[in-house]
């Protein structure tokens, strides 16, 4: 940036010819291109310096040691079974300007995960909530108890590394944040292998399923005015996104009605819309020989905690 004694010189020397006997006096058209281009150099190299360059593995992690005693089994089934360093390999495709953290935290008694200052904080209250609503065997549609614990907590890490990369990547969002989260998490999952990403689509949906016990419900007005959509709008949001990926592999959901037909029918543009968002926004953030391996990282990470959530 130039100073104002600066600004004033270069002004007077743009505007007054040199008298030497020796200077070639340029035309006004010649000066103010060569301006014009100064000025395109430094904002350049200030932009550079401004924007740092995107690379790929740029996550990091942190085990907080729980406040609650009763917390600390699932602080060291974590770290034992390494969960946050299977999340870091399998979003490390990402191209980040500068790093993300995920970490897993004590809440005091408050189940909750958020996205600030480039960490991404889930509670071990939250988690202790999916495991308390586990099932205690399998479910109909082929969902595993596995499922209804790996779904969503997988879910709530997608979820908020959306609101990162949306911030970090400066992508634009037309509507509400929230939901622009929810879809990145579903369209992330849907990219595992069929039976995976089956798995954990509708572990995801049962949780929020859970809290909404009946067909006919009555909630408090001011419900209506919170930034998340409710639970049941954001299963059925799942699934129509999932549905609308894939209607062979998720045609049951549809045919018992865990998805009405009246929502099914437009599932299929909804998901082609998110697909054009992701791959126009997105896609341009990924590292494509690292994605490569999501699949494979994913799938030999998840074998041994399917068999021991399965257990009652």
């Amino acid at each position: 940036m130039l100073t104002q004694a600066a600004r004033r010189a270069h002004q007077i020397d743009a505007s007054t010819p040199s008298k030497s006997s020796g200077a070639t006096r340029r035309k006004p058209a010649a000066r103010a291109a060569i301006l014009a281009a100064a000025g395109m150099a430094l904002t350049a190299a200030s932009s550079a310096l401004a924007a740092p360059a995107n690379k790929p593995n740029q996550i990091r992690y942190e085990y907080v040691s729980p406040k609650n005693p009763a917390h600390q089994a699932i602080h060291d089934q974590m770290k034992q079974g390494r969960t946050l360093e299977h999340l870091q390999e399998l979003l490390s495709p990402l191209r980040l300007p500068y790093p993300l953290t995920f970490k897993v935290a004590g809440c005091d008694g408050v189940a909750n995960a958020w996205y600030y200052d480039e960490v991404i904080t889930v509670c071990y209250e939250l988690l202790a909530d999916f495991l308390k609503n586990a099932p205690k065997q399998d479910l109909p549609l082929g969902v595993s108890r596995a499922d209804t614990i790996i779904g969503p907590a997988l879910d709530t890490f997608l979820h908020e590394t959306g609101h990162a990369v949306f911030r970090m990547l400066q992508i634009p969002v037309l509507g509400r944040e929230e939901d622009a989260a929810d879809q990145f998490s579903a369209y992330i999952m849907l990219r595992l292998g069929k039976d995976e990403a089956r798995g954990m689509i509708l572990g995801a949906a049962y949780q929020y399923r859970l809290r909404v016990p009946e067909p006919q419900v009555a909630i408090p007005i001011e419900k209506f005015s919170d930034e998340h959509s409710l639970p049941a709008q954001r299963a059925f949001s799942m699934l129509c996104i999932a549905y609308g990926a894939d209607k062979k592999l998720f045609a049951d959901i549809v045919e018992k009605g865990f998805l009405p037909r009246t929502r099914a029918d437009g599932c299929e543009i909804e998901y082609e819309d998110l697909t054009f968002a992701m791959t126009k926004l997105i896609s341009p953030h990924i590292d494509k020989r690292l994605a490569k391996k999501f699949h494979e990282v994913w799938t030999r990470t998840v074998s041994a905690r399917r068999a021991r959530f399965n257990r009652p």
